[in-house]
């Protein structure tokens, strides 16, 4: 099952583009069953997995100490199970919205290998290996973005590429760096090892600084996520649910895997520099979001003041910080993929996401669809009882108590503007509803509905599940804050040492 998780989607994926290359005979109905096939096996092992934990631990490169380790723990669980469904979710979203701009063989190839790369991302315990799998999912996701993106504008889409490419490869380098000198250092690659070996208080600020630049980048973290927006908005819709629902999480797995656990020195001088510009993000992102007329961008900028929700749970040092950076990751990876499979879909039959030309209140058009956008902004605002809430709530309780010798003051500050953040996600995600769902920017008596332009097949599914996902994990939080909870503690025991 630790293999036939990744590998299953991987494969295909490059059976796909491959076989499209040479032979150009893999149809459009094909390559979509061979990519649902592939990712309902891959969370079929990925459900195993979680059920039964088992490990694989063999000597893989000795001369360097790297390991085929392959395991999972609490922390770990929930974003593998979460790839994987979104994974399937994607594939059906596909089926329904395929873009133009190559042939759909490579569309569905380079999805799955996005797909696969993410899921051994959070499967392998040795750092290089780690680094690795990160790897593999940049490719595909850039030829999603240059090859598949917003047909509208060649040169914008060709801009967003570039940029992807140039800034994570950027992150990648200085994540290279920072594994490189915390493995040299331990003798080994391995991860647990790597948390076991104490580096000099000064040693582990340089490298957790270097680390947080380039996962920084990855999350994204203010004023390293520029990239982002720009992404989001040419990015096919799959592509965009894969982009805020998978590769942001990587970046945040990599912050609690390779700066949180063997760094805590370091991660303590830097928590309160970490932690400010977290706040900035946030602030910046829900001010943004207040005056963006383009609404996929403004879901992007939504997802930059989100992620900074989950950064400064980890720069809190505490376990409560903690269990909200890992249940907000989670969190929003549903309500982000539900509100870009929902504008993406708005995009599609409209031609454009202008809020200031939305034709027709949705709520008298697109009942589903409408639903399913009220959901997804409601969680955003983080209203209670939704999955937003949770982990908002608990990152600014970690951060009002910090750990260690924090400056409580200062963070305590932090909390105080996170909350007026989380004010403003209340305060952009009515004026979306209001624009969107009551239809205030046309004015006058609304058209007569057209049933035909509502969510059906597919895409009623994709919005309907993760609309699901997100009511269930605001309703029993407790399901997923006890699955990382052991984790979780034995971190706290790591850090503490």
């Amino acid at each position: 099952m630790l293999f036939i998780a990744p590998l299953a989607p991987v494969v295909a994926g490059l059976a796909l583009v491959v076989g499209d290359r040479s032979f150009r005979s893999v149809g459009r109905h094909t390559a979509y069953i061979v990519s649902l096939v592939a990712t309902i096996a891959s969370l079929l092992a990925t459900i195993l997995i979680a059920k039964e934990r088992p490990v694989l631990n063999r000597q893989w490169v000795p001369e360097i100490g790297m390991r085929l380790h392959l395991a999972v723990d609490g922390i770990s669980v929930p974003l593998l199970l979460m790839t994987a469904a979104v994974g399937v979710l994607v594939v059906l979203h596909a089926r329904h919205e395929l873009p133009a701009g190559g042939t759909p063989a490579t569309f569905f190839g380079c999805l799955l290998l996005v797909i696969g790369g993410g899921i051994a991302t959070f499967l392998v315990q040795d750092a290089i290996s780690f680094f690795l799998a990160f790897e593999v999912v940049l490719v595909p996701m850039w030829v999603l973005i240059g090859r598949f993106g917003d047909r509208r504008d060649a040169r914008e889409r060709s801009r967003a590429a570039n940029t992807f490419v140039l800034y994570t490869v950027l992150g990648s380098t200085l994540m290279l760096v920072g594994i490189l000198t915390m493995s040299f250092a331990a003798g080994t690659t391995d991860l647990a090892g790597i948390a076991a070996n104490q580096l000099s208080p000064g040693k582990q600020t340089a490298v957790a600084a270097i680390l947080l630049i380039g996962l920084g980048i990855k999350v994204p973290m203010w004023p390293l996520h520029s990239w982002l927006p720009r992404a989001h908005t040419i990015a096919p819709t799959a592509g965009s649910m894969l982009l805020a629902a998978v590769l942001l999480k990587m970046g945040t797995y990599g912050v609690v895997r390779l700066v949180v656990a063997p760094l805590p020195d370091g991660v303590q001088r830097l928590a309160p520099y970490i932690g400010t510009l977290a706040v900035i993000g946030i602030v910046w992102g829900g001010l943004v979001c207040m005056v963006e007329r383009d609404l996929k961008r403004l879901v992007a900028w939504s997802s930059v003041a989100h992620m900074g929700f989950v950064l400064l749970g980890l720069m809190s040092g505490t376990t409560i910080g903690l269990q909200a950076a890992l249940f907000a990751n989670i969190a929003h990876g549903a309500i982000s993929a539900l509100l870009f499979a929902v504008v993406g879909g708005l995009k599609h039959r409209w031609g454009d996401d202008d809020l200031e030309a939305v034709p027709r209140s949705l709520r008298d058009v697109s009942p589903r669809l409408s639903l399913a956008l009220v959901i997804g902004f409601a969680a955003s605002m983080g209203l209670p009882g939704l999955a937003g809430f949770w982990g908002e709530v608990l990152a600014i309780f970690g951060a009002w108590t910090p750990g260690g010798d924090r400056p409580m003051g200062w963070f305590r500050v932090l909390a105080a503007f996170a909350s007026i953040g989380a004010v403003l996600a209340a305060a952009y995600a009515l004026r979306v509803l209001r624009i969107v769902w009551q239809g205030s920017a046309h004015g006058g008596t609304p058209p007569e509905p057209e049933p035909a332009t509502d969510a059906r097949g597919n895409e009623w599914l994709v919005t309907g599940v993760l609309s699901a996902a997100v009511i269930v994990l605001g309703v029993i939080p407790l399901t997923l804050l006890n699955t990382t909870s052991g984790a979780v503690d034995q971190l706290m025991a790591v850090i503490g040492r």
